[in-house]
């Protein structure tokens, strides 16, 4: 009967910790980066879950079965029973940093270098330049580094909403004039440090049209909680008419 209960008080725990945890299995995924990034963590979550099941029915049950024991008897050494959680921690370790590995070597995910981002197409390239305390958007030039530079000469610039195409890979070049800024959109999983005289590269591709809250996530003055922005994601053609307006303009 008191096992019973115990497995009772543990079926019930499990499904409270499952709920609280449904509100991160129904985000969606707006990009390619996101969708990396949340399978990632859902992966870790549903190995997560059991695991803290197990330990916390494990905790109660000896408290609750050995509470009121006045005299209990010194712990013995078990060898058997070390070994058993020393593999277990092993092998859970090694599953966290194989399934982290995999993902943080995407380029959608982890900042690289031109040379080795995938150039399987032709990806659109914008210039973030981050400024006390404002965003400015370069669509003209090819910098990916500090060995490159963006021209000019018929560059099309966009203060404070960066425009995107839906479902084309962009590969953003991000760098400051002043001091360090960082480029974070939430909502597609996207942030990456602002620094003067040096371009950090991430490379994504959004999947969802929309609008999206741009910020600098980098404390950087008394103006930093009005360095806000936006990514406005809109589809191929639309995004086409938009930069055609853009230049003749």
């Amino acid at each position: 009967m008191k096992r019973h209960r115990v497995g009772l008080v543990a079926l019930f725990g499990a499904i409270v910790f499952a709920a609280l945890t449904q509100p991160a299995v129904a985000q969606t995924s707006a990009s390619e980066t996101s969708e990396l990034i949340w399978g990632l963590n859902m992966n870790l979550l549903y190995v997560a879950i059991p695991i803290t099941v197990l330990v916390e029915g494990i905790l109660i049950y000896t408290v609750w079965r050995f509470s009121k024991n006045d005299e209990p008897l010194p712990t013995m050494e078990n060898r058997r029973l070390e070994i058993t959680w020393t593999v277990a921690t092993a092998i859970i370790l090694l599953f966290v940093g194989v399934a982290s590995y995999q993902v943080m070597a995407e380029p959608m995910v982890t900042a690289q270098s031109t040379q080795q981002l995938d150039t399987s197409e032709e990806p659109l390239e914008v210039e973030v330049v981050a400024q006390k305390y404002a965003w400015t958007f370069n669509y003209n030039g090819t910098a990916a580094n500090t060995s490159q530079e963006y021209s000019a000469d018929n560059r099309l610039s966009n203060g404070g909403t960066l425009v995107l195409p839906a479902n084309r890979t962009v590969r953003l070049s991000v760098t400051s004039t002043d001091w360090l800024h960082a480029f974070h959109v939430p909502g597609l999983a996207l942030k990456q440090d602002a620094m003067p005289g040096q371009h950090n590269t991430i490379q994504t591709r959004v999947t969802e049209t929309g609008t999206y809250q741009l910020y600098c996530a980098e404390y950087c003055g008394s103006g930093h909680s009005q360095m806000l922005g936006e990514v406005r994601v809109l589809p191929q053609d639309e995004y086409q008419n938009w930069v055609e307006d853009q230049q003749s303009s």
